[in-house]
This record gives structure tokens, sequence and C-alpha cells, in this order.
């Protein structure tokens, strides 16, 4: 799949909705509950989805919250390409993304139907997956990361939060390490318009400096690839609002709107119908000039 044949960067702002396939997500939606009902409800929710107006589908298979217990390859194999299979032959025209940082992995979920990787690692987990990428000309959303274990504080109401986390140059830091994953990737074979780049909300970040990514988008435009932006149901808004992560809708859409005004091409939610409304209308505002 081309980037450029599927989305038309700049004229709106498109949507890609979770698919947890996970025990223990951090936002309460994982679906591995027993073989074969993860399947079935994933392909329902993928479907709900695609009619509130999802443009992407985000199917992973290990949680990456502060804490969360790894998994084996063979393991998240086992429950992601069952679900990207069932959700591919039901919604044929749906763009549906791996979420993982395992070669393996991307390869057994793109010969099941997968369209592209998102990988929060920036391909630097696993050296083998830039070259299946390459390969299966699949495009690539590279996250910027600096989460440790070591540094993460758990909250079990509010959820994990990443201490310490320190940057000469916030901006500057993060856009040298994000043009870095994109030559990586390149230098592995994948086109530069292959490439979305994630500023990483919420992975090796503070509070106020995920407050301040969102709030100062809009630099990372000078880096000219498009930008996606997952702030969805996360702890920072848990923090600020002193919320738990079911009642973190309200956040969730500030955040999303601030991102749209911004310049994010793509945001990544867990309340698909909710957010497209809020998708839409940021990009109505954002988008309108005076007569």
């Amino acid at each position: 799949m081309r980037l450029t044949d599927r989305f038309d960067w700049g004229s709106r702002t498109y949507v890609m909705g979770i698919l947890n396939i996970t025990p223990d997500s951090f936002s309460g939606d994982g679906l591995a509950i027993m073989e074969g009902e993860a399947t079935r409800r994933a392909v329902e929710k993928a479907q709900s989805f695609a009619a509130c107006g999802a443009d992407i589908l985000d199917v992973g298979g290990e949680s990456t919250r502060p804490g969360a217990v790894a998994v084996s390859g063979g393991a998240e194999i086992e429950r992601v390409v069952p679900v990207v299979r069932a959700i591919r032959a039901v919604l044929p025209e749906i763009v549906i993304s791996i979420d993982t940082y395992r070669a393996d992995v991307a390869e057994a979920a793109l010969d099941a139907g997968a369209d592209m990787i998102n990988d929060v690692w920036g391909l630097r987990a696993d050296p083998a997956l830039g070259p299946v990428a390459a390969r299966w000309k699949a495009p690539v959303v590279l996250m910027h990361n600096r989460s440790k274990p070591e540094h993460a504080e758990i909250d079990a109401r509010l959820g994990g939060q990443y201490l310490g986390a320190a940057y000469d140059d916030l901006f500057a830091d993060i856009m040298r390490e994000l043009l870095l994953l994109a030559d990586n990737a390149q230098a592995a074979g994948i086109e530069r318009d292959q490439i979305v780049l994630d500023p990483g909300i919420g992975f090796g970040k503070t509070i106020d400096q995920n407050l301040a990514l969102i709030n100062h988008l809009d630099r990372f435009k000078s880096l000219e690839f498009p930008l996606l932006v997952g702030p969805s149901r996360k702890s920072f808004i848990g923090h600020v609002l002193d919320l738990p992560v079911e009642e973190r809708l309200e956040g969730t859409a500030a955040a999303v709107g601030m991102a749209i005004a911004r310049g994010a091409d793509i945001v990544r939610v867990h309340d698909v119908k909710a957010m497209t409304r809020v998708v839409r209308m940021a990009d109505a505002i954002s988008r309108a000039d005076p007569e």
C-alpha cells in the first residue's frame, strides 16, 4: 500500500481506531478474553469503528503501558493474526495497521492482510523489522520513545507517568531523534513517502512535556513528514483532571482538538464515534478562512 494513494495529507485529519487484543491494556478495552471470543469481538468492534468513520484500524497484541508484562512473539502472533485475517475478510477496503515492534509479528500480520506497521520503538527494537517493511512495501509509523521502566511511577488509579525524563531541549532533541529514525528506515529500503512520524505522547515524557508537545506540535511540521498523535485516555490526562481512565473522554477530546489545530494528520483514539465527531468539527474550524 502506498500512503499517497490512500491519504491526501493536509486535506483533513484521519482517524486511527485502536483494537487492543490484550488482557492488560491500560485503557481497559483489551479483547484477549478466550480463544475465538477475542476475534469475534474485535471484528464487531472493527465494523463499528468503520461505520463511525475510522480510516485506519490499529491492531496490537502487547500492551505498551508502563509496567506491562512482555509477551513472546509467538503469543503476539496468536493474538493478532486471526483478528487481522478476520477483519480483512469483512472490511476489504479499510486500512489495517499492525502495532508491533517485532519483525516476525509484522510479517505474519502483513501476510494475513495488514497494510502498514506502527512501531512504538521506531524500528530500533528489532533490526529485522525495517527490511520486512521494505520487502512488503508497507508504510511505517515511527514513534519517538525514551521510555525506561525505572523512570515510571505507577498510580493504581491514574496510571503511569514518567519522572526524570531529561532533555537538553525537548523539541530539538525529539526532532533530531525522529529524523534519525526516518533516516534509518530509508537506509533499510523504506521510501520517504511511506513514513509517518509520531512524537510519542506518553512515552518517556513527563506530564508537562506531553502537554507542551501537543501545544507546540506545529514545530514538527518542519520535518515534512505526516504526523500521528496518540493522546487517547493517557495518564497525563488523568493526572491533569484527576480522573481514572474510564472518565477521560472529554480530556481526550480537548487533546485531539488541540493536536489538530497544531497540525496532526492522524489521531489514534479508542473512542472512535465521539472522536470522529471531534475531528470533523476541529477540522472545520482549523481549516476555515475568512471570506
